[in-house]
């Protein structure tokens, strides 16, 4: 199986509510940070895919919350890519203090042509070209490309 991708983040105090813990919403953020460096090392920067006529946008997201990250703690973002689809890309990605799993979440990325979103019509879906694919396979566990 091969190595997950992890991003480290220290948790900013500006992030925490009332309580002192991470406000909800931010992990959304952090997982997209997550997974915008995970794409830097596997396909490239961003830009680049972009100005090749092709974007992934998020379909559909899920979060289980599991225990509060606080003020200062350093969180180590684990992601790896369970499913390539024919034109999308699913990831889990771990949000861990040490060994202990504080919020899980499942992400879908649909890949979409940048000509359809500049000119305002609804995304175009478009199949994962394969300079992704093999970018994302470093990432991927076992079995995510089956039928």
């Amino acid at each position: 199986m091969p190595a997950p991708f992890v991003h480290r983040l220290r948790v900013r105090y500006g992030e925490c509510d009332p309580q002192g813990i991470v406000f909800n919403a931010n992990y959304l953020a952090y997982f997209d940070v997550a997974f915008t460096e995970l794409w830097r090392e596997a396909v490239g920067p961003w830009q680049e895919m972009v100005q090749r006529g092709v974007d992934v946008v998020v379909a559909h997201a899920e979060i289980d919350f599991r225990a509060p990250a606080r003020f200062d703690d350093v969180l180590a973002l684990t992601a790896r890519v369970v499913r390539l689809g024919r034109t999308a890309i699913t990831t889990e990605i771990d949000a861990m203090r040490g060994d202990e799993l504080l919020v899980a979440m499942r992400l879908r990325h649909v890949c979409v042509s940048t000509h359809t979103l500049a000119g305002g019509a609804p995304p175009g879906k478009l199949e994962i070209p394969d300079w992704i694919r093999d970018g994302l396979r470093v990432y991927a566990v076992p079995g995510a490309e089956s039928p």
